[in-house]
């Protein structure tokens, strides 16, 4: 049942004081106005905020390289050999995987090329890549590209899967009908955990299941969904996926990524893959005169190229920190109240210059809410910036509104409000 909300700033107090995650704010550094006063930073969904915790990090790594120069990789503080095996349980934690199935590496467009190289195997018939129609850019340059190399051409080969005429959302029945008619077609589906743009969580075990059913191979972008919604990669029989960590992972710009490969395919050292030294077995990787043949090691950590970047690493480990502390659940019950009450205030203030774009239903959603603003969009955005708000402005007229559990409050969102009717957007 939905919470009965109230529209004054003591009741978002109220809210902000029984909030057992309200510590944890404390634990990011949060930008500043020039007059002191924090910004209310609603931008989670394209850069986190940085954990305080990530600068002691990678100072230690640097301590180590000035003082240890190459022991560091054996003898630092975390050595760096074995650095990303430190993110074997909470990575694993993270999306809902067993250990050895996930492993941080690369950028999220990198992993996705890695991931196709072995899991989209064409054949004569089953060629096809699904996407879908509004899809982050870099992934359908993904697509394209793979489809390319492939000798298709990617304007008969790649399906895009789009909501109804006069929709904004994609509907998983059509999703699993569209399969159950043309499955035989496609070799792979690539679709997002959380569209980006509208902010709608798709149904990911329903289409996979559906996928899979049909004979395709099941893969899923998570930019926008891994830290933000509670996943259950394994159980719900993924292929793979893979991740950036700079969003709700707030690992900094640029980011270590992260990707997961099912267990029953990690096993399988006779998949085709492209082929780096640190995927290789770690008890030959160093004999290099003798054993010249690549011998996967088990689970994800077979799909590696190159040795962890470890000054990219530090920060990813300082937020999986307090993710671990905080728990997906308990951060997904905040989100899914303080997305609610921004929902909650936007209808009973809101004129005629907004719509919510993103689905109604908290079940179809993460903590993004896309606002559409039908009547002068850019006086709008320059309104917002000159009030200290932070957030993602999507031209022509989207503003992309991400209260994040882990550091945004129940007052921020209020304030937020409050600030939208002074604009004239709302009230």
């Amino acid at each position: 049942m939905m919470p009965l909300y109230e529209g004054s700033e003591g009741f978002a107090a109220r809210l902000d004081e029984r909030d057992p995650l309200a510590k944890h704010r404390a634990r990011f550094a949060i930008p500043s106005r020039p007059d002191g006063e924090p910004v209310l930073y609603f931008n989670g969904n394209s850069l986190g905020l940085m954990p305080k915790t990530a600068r002691e990090l990678v100072l230690q790594e640097l301590d180590d390289w000035a003082a240890l120069a190459v022991d560091a990789h054996f003898k630092g503080k975390t050595p760096w050999y074995s650095y990303h095996e430190v993110f074997r349980e909470t990575g694993a934690r993270l999306v809902g995987a067993i250990p050895g199935e996930v492993v941080m590496m690369n950028g999220l467009t990198v992993n996705l090329h890695l991931m196709m190289a072995t899991f989209y195997r064409p054949a004569p018939s089953r060629r096809k890549i699904l996407i879908e129609d509004g899809a982050f850019p870099s992934d359908t340059y993904a697509a394209q590209s793979q489809l390319a190399l492939h000798g298709f051409d990617p304007n008969e080969a790649l399906i895009r899967v789009a909501p109804r005429e006069g929709e904004r959302h994609l509907r998983t029945e059509d999703i699993v009908e569209l399969l159950a008619e043309r499955g035989g077609e496609i070799a792979l589906v690539l679709l997002p955990g959380v569209q980006y743009y509208t902010g709608q969580l798709l149904d990911i075990p329903a289409i996979t299941a559906a996928a899979r059913a049909a004979g395709c191979v099941a893969g899923w972008d998570l930019a926008h969904a891994a830290g933000n919604v509670p996943l259950q990669l394994h159980d719900w029989d993924v292929d793979f996926a893979a991740w950036c960590s700079y969003k709700y992972l707030n690992a900094g710009p640029g980011g270590i990524a992260g990707c997961f490969v099912h267990e029953r395919h990690g096993a399988r050292v006779d998949l085709p893959r492209m082929a780096g030294w640190w995927g290789n077995d770690p008890r030959t990787r160093f004999h290099m005169d003798t054993e010249r043949e690549f011998v996967p090691r088990a689970g994800a950590d077979g799909w590696q190229l190159s040795n962890p970047p470890i000054l990219a690493m530090a920060p990813l480990r300082a937020s999986l920190q307090i993710f671990e502390e905080a728990g997906m659940e308990s951060l997904r019950r905040k989100s899914v109240v303080l997305t609610g009450y921004l929902e909650w205030l936007l209808d009973r203030t809101a004129g005629n210059r907004l719509e919510v774009i993103t689905p109604r239903d908290p079940d179809a959603r993460g903590c993004q809410l896309s606002l559409r603003v039908l009547d002068r969009p850019e006086e709008a955005r320059a309104a917002l910036e000159a009030a200290g708000v932070v957030l993602d402005f999507r031209p022509p007229d989207v503003l992309r509104v991400a209260p994040v559990p882990l550091y945004n409050t129940f007052r921020e969102v209020w304030r937020f409000a409050q600030i939208l009717g002074d604009a004239g957007l709302a009230g």
